[in-house]
């Protein structure tokens, strides 16, 4: 398989893809594995995953090379994830001991009842190219800490990273035979289906994740789907500094070239300050670099994809004719590579595709509203349920609004935002099951009932 440089199109490097034999030897050994692992006392396991934490650390500078070059993402992008992923193994370090003890329910009577946290075995991650740190700590992990084996798949598009991730994970301790790595595309995927595995966890698109949740059904295994967004944000009237409300919109838009979940994807403007809003909106991602991600002041790199430019300039192009105004960017980069200049759409409507279909690239609507219940109207008008956000001066207005969305996650005043004590969760199209917090610790493990007699 070619690794290649969405910066240059050009080829990093080639690497051996699994198969169905190299699948089931891999297999077979993880299952061999587990159970020793789990027999490893949860404080020594606890202790793998911070040794893990600071190999990475130790390699920031080669690490966060390996992820520009392999993604796309400017490279102190790729510094500030990795390092910002360090928060979930203090999470884990601090939490683990607490949320995977054996709980004493009943001690006194005739008989006492115990419930104990159980791995459940050998599971399957199927991972993400866009923030690999982040969406597979969530995972592999805290699948690692609760006593499981992992069959861990990067994305093709950051499988590089992924095999740094075995590295560091076995020379930190984690047994041979509790983290392995398949490495290809959609075919060594669907090999990890037909196997025998005790849950599935996949991060990506609503499509595969349908996909993968209908392939295994049948299993009756754990299955937990972080699926897109459609994330949207409402900016009220009584925003206490409209610049810096439209400064900290575009870099939830923008950020990580808009290649997020919970990217800001669609953006409604109360009407009494729309026209100032957009201008200072547009004023930031006109001020952004568009560039070579390995350059300091790149804040734009090149999306990771190769297909992924024209399909978001078909979203571009489908609003204009049907009445946006293009306000800036609107066209591909002049360098090589996978570039889209960052760009802004004002007088859009939800006929048009940039405001209902997931972008997960470089673009925003942006839209007026009359009134609080014309934007709640709007947000709500989706299949996703991932996140929402409201700017705005007053805390219980906010609140009020959220409250009628069906999203995983609500944000007053911030959006763009993910921490390990809050679970992360998406409704509808948005997926199912929660990573994070205690509630993330657990989704790793089987309880077990006691009911003991002397």
């Amino acid at each position: 398989m070619d690794i290649i440089n969405p910066a240059t199109g050009k080829i990093i490097e080639s690497i051996p893809e699994d198969n169905k034999a190299s699948v089931i030897e891999k297999m077979a050994r993880l299952r061999s594995g587990q159970p020793l692992w789990a027999d490893v006392p949860l404080e020594e396991r606890v202790s793998v995953i911070g040794q893990f934490g600071q190999l990475v650390r130790n390699n920031l500078d080669e690490l966060s090379l390996l992820l520009s070059s392999e993604t796309g993402k400017p490279l102190q992008q790729a510094k500030n994830e990795i390092t910002g992923a360090h928060n979930r193994i203090v999470h884990i370090q601090a939490e683990a001991s607490k949320w995977l003890a054996r709980e004493i329910v009943t001690a006194a009577g005739p008989t006492r009842e115990e419930i104990v946290y159980e791995p459940l075995g050998v599971i399957a991650n199927i991972s993400a190219w866009n923030f690999p740190y982040n969406v597979g700590y969530n995972v592999f992990l805290y699948a690692l800490v609760a006593g499981n084996a992992v069959a861990y798949k990067p994305s093709e598009y950051a499988s590089l990273t992924g095999l740094k991730f075995k590295e560091l994970l076995w020379e930190a301790g984690i047994p041979q035979n509790a983290f392995e790595c398949f490495i290809g595309g959609p075919a060594v995927g669907e090999l990890l289906l037909e196997v025998d595995m005790d849950g599935y966890f996949f991060t990506g698109s609503y499509r595969t994740g349908k996909y993968i949740a209908g392939r295994v059904a049948g299993k009756l295994v754990p299955v937990q789907l972080e699926l897109g967004g459609k994330d949207p944000l409402y900016v009220a009237d009584d925003v206490a500094d409209i610049r810096q409300a439209a400064i900290n919109a575009a870099e939830g838009a923008f950020y990580n070239n808009g290649q997020s979940c919970c990217a800001v994807e669609r953006i409604y403007v109360h009407e009494r300050i729309y026209d100032e809003f957009v201008q200072a909106f547009v004023a930031e991602v006109k001020s952004y670099v568009v560039g070579d991600p390995l350059h300091a002041d790149t804040y734009i790199g090149p999306l990771t994809r190769k297909e992924q430019p024209d399909l978001i300039l078909a979203q571009i192009q489908d609003a204009i004719q049907k009445g946006a105004r293009l306000e800036v960017g609107g066209k591909k980069g002049e360098q090589e590579g996978y570039y889209l200049l960052p760009t802004v759409l004002t007088g859009v409507n939800h006929q048009m595709a940039v405001m209902k279909e997931e972008s997960f690239g470089p673009v925003i609507g942006i839209q007026s509203v009359k009134n609080d219940q014309e934007a709640v109207q709007l947000m709500n008008d989706t299949e996703y349920g991932l996140t929402a956000a409201v700017f705005s001066a007053d805390e219980s207005r906010a609140k009020q609004l959220l409250r009628q969305l069906s999203t995983g996650t609500a944000y007053w005043n911030c959006c763009d935002r993910v921490s390990p004590g809050l679970p992360w969760s998406g409704r509808r199209h948005s997926g199912m099951g929660v990573t994070l917090s205690h509630l993330g610790i657990r989704a790793f493990t089987h309880p077990r009932a006691w009911h003991l007699r002397d």
